[in-house]
């Protein structure tokens, strides 16, 4: 028997999971359903995507594995409003910072199979990043039939609960520090001379190339930076001006900024 899933809200990080798992065939069009709160987006999500739609409680009851992919200020609302269509066998998988498992069970009024999640946008194109943690009531077996769709969008890691802040800040929230970064770069190619839209794929291909570096050959960050280092040479140079204005440490700081924000929602 397949697995049903759901989604309780369909915007920009849904709709790229859905799409992973359909062009995966990690589930087919008659396994899914979505909920969205206009008529308008339910018709854009039958067009584009070609589910099912319900509303928030016919989503719940349909799902085996349900996703819940509000904002964070929704989850309280949705949660109540969803709560006795959820059946005790049902995964629960949320997508929000600061919601933790304790709060969660509080909020559904009773002990449920519970897992949170925090996947980043690069699920968009398949290379998504997620890190997962369930709480006793998911069995293995269950815990990796979760992890099967959601590595049809990306890659996953399992996790202890104290560190879901923290995949917070360095991959749920550091796509928009790369993209600011590759943006400054290619600013300063074009101010330079060069083409925005040659500086554009210049600098991405550069971050795509050294992100798979990492990735491939195991290799530490540092190690490899120092390959690129060749003494008296222009990306000393260059290493030498992005210390002087505190990169590493701004980038450090945010971090720790956006794990404290996590905290606090």
């Amino acid at each position: 028997m397949s697995t049903k899933i759901g989604f309780i809200g369909c915007g920009n990080m849904a709709s790229a999971m859905i799409s992973g798992m359909l062009d995966s065939g990690a589930a087919g069009r008659g396994d899914l359903c979505a909920s969205a709160k206009t008529l308008k987006t339910q018709e854009k999500i039958r067009d584009k995507l070609g589910i099912n739609c319900a509303d928030n409680r016919g989503t719940a009851q349909f799902a085996d594995v349900l996703f819940l992919a509000v904002k964070p200020q929704y989850y309280e609302e949705v949660i109540r409003e969803i709560a006795g269509a959820v059946r005790d066998d049902e995964i629960i998988v949320t997508i929000a910072p600061g919601k933790t498992l304790a709060w969660l069970e509080k909020t559904f009024g009773r002990s449920l199979k519970i897992i949170r999640t925090m996947p980043n946008t690069p699920a968009m194109v398949r290379e998504g990043m997620m890190g997962l943690c369930p709480n006793d009531r998911v069995t293995e077996e269950e815990l990796s039939k979760v992890r099967r769709l959601c590595e049809s969008f990306g890659k996953t890691e399992v996790i202890s609960e104290k560190l879901m802040d923290v995949v917070t800040a360095v991959a749920g929230s550091s796509p928009a520090y790369v993209f600011l970064m590759i943006e400054a770069m290619a600013d300063g190619a074009v101010a330079d001379g060069m083409p925005r839209d040659k500086a554009y794929r210049f600098a991405a291909q550069a971050v795509l190339g050294s992100a798979k570096m990492i990735l491939e050959t195991g290799r530490h960050p540092g190690e490899l930076k120092d390959m690129v280092c060749s003494p008296g040479g222009t990306t000393m140079e260059a290493v030498r001006v992005l210390e002087e204005k505190g990169f590493r440490s701004a980038l450090i700081e945010a971090e720790k900024a956006c794990v404290q924000k996590s905290r606090e929602m």
